[in-house]
C-alpha cells in the first residue's frame, strides 16, 4: 500500500509545467527592446528660436545645448557654466563619437554666448556644430 501511495505522489510532481525557459525568453526580449529603443534627448528648457527660410531638419543629434534669453546654458536638463561646457561636450562626445552638436539659442540671447559655446565644442573635438532655427 505504501508503494502505491509513493507512485501517485511522484506522478503529481512530474505533471507540473516548467515555465523557466519561457521566462528566460521574455526577459531576453525585454532587454532587447530596452536596448534598441531610441531615446529622445532634450535640453531641458523651451527656447524661442529664430526663424530661417533655409532651415532643414537634422536627422540625428546627440549633444543638444540650449541658450536661453538670459544667456544661461543648459545641457541635459542642467544649467551649466560656460567653463564647464567643454568638459560636458567631451564627455558626451566620448559616449558617441559620431554625434554632432546642435545649439538652440534664443532670439534674445547674445551672440557672444553662442560663439563661446561653438568654440568650446570645437575645442572639445566636435566640428559638426549646427544652430537650431524654426522653419518658416
Amino acid at each position: 500500500m505504501r508503494k502505491i501511495f509513493s507512485n501517485i505522489q511522484n506522478q503529481e510532481e512530474e505533471a507540473g509545467i516548467d515555465i523557466t525557459p519561457m521566462l528566460d525568453v521574455v526577459f531576453i526580449m525585454l532587454i532587447f527592446f530596452i536596448v534598441t529603443a531610441s531615446f529622445i534627448k532634450e535640453t531641458g528648457i523651451d527656447v524661442n528660436r529664430p526663424q530661417a527660410a533655409t532651415a532643414v531638419k537634422k536627422a540625428k543629434a546627440n549633444i543638444l545645448i540650449a541658450i536661453d534669453a538670459n544667456n544661461d546654458i543648459w545641457i541635459d536638463r542642467r544649467q551649466v557654466d560656460i567653463r564647464s561646457v567643454r568638459p560636458n561636450i567631451e564627455r558626451l562626445h566620448a559616449e558617441n563619437p559620431q554625434g554632432s552638436v546642435i545649439i538652440q539659442a534664443d532670439k534674445e540671447s547674445k551672440t557672444d554666448t553662442l560663439i563661446q559655446v561653438m568654440d568650446a565644442s570645437r575645442q572639445a573635438g566636435v566640428y559638426n556644430v549646427s544652430i537650431a532655427a524654426q522653419e518658416q
